[in-house]
């Protein structure tokens, strides 16, 4: 039987966790330097100097790929828990998993269909 008594480690933890986040913004903002110069606040991405503009458009394909990869990628998550207690969930769990990764596999036959998943040269 669970009481609130068994949250207050959970509660002690995301409370240290913030004090921690908090204590570290505000030291480094007081603590680290602050000399702002016109080099130290330019756009700098992966070590490859600026080049053009940034409003640039995007391919659609890009967003949807990566619509795609990231709706496939958190319903892998979801696996997690029906493996760490299927003894317990027994065979109506089974039967929901089935069911997950049977829409799963329907989505990705449709995004196939579509052509999402196909590159244009």
């Amino acid at each position: 039987m669970e009481t609130s008594y068994d949250y207050i480690p959970i509660i002690i933890l995301f409370v240290v966790a913030f004090l921690f986040v908090a204590f570290t913004i505000v030291a480094t903002h007081y603590l680290g330097p602050s000399r702002k110069t016109d080099e130290k606040l330019e756009n700098f991405e992966s070590g490859i100097e600026k080049v053009g503009n940034a409003r640039q458009p995007f391919a659609i394909k890009y967003f949807l790929v990566a619509i795609l990869f990231v709706l496939f990628d958190v319903e892998v998550i979801f696996f997690y828990p029906y493996a760490a207690n299927f003894k317990e969930l027994g065979w109506e769990g089974f039967a929901a998993v089935v069911t997950f990764v049977g829409f799963f596999f329907a989505m990705y036959a449709y995004a196939r269909k579509k052509g999402a998943l196909r590159w244009e040269k």
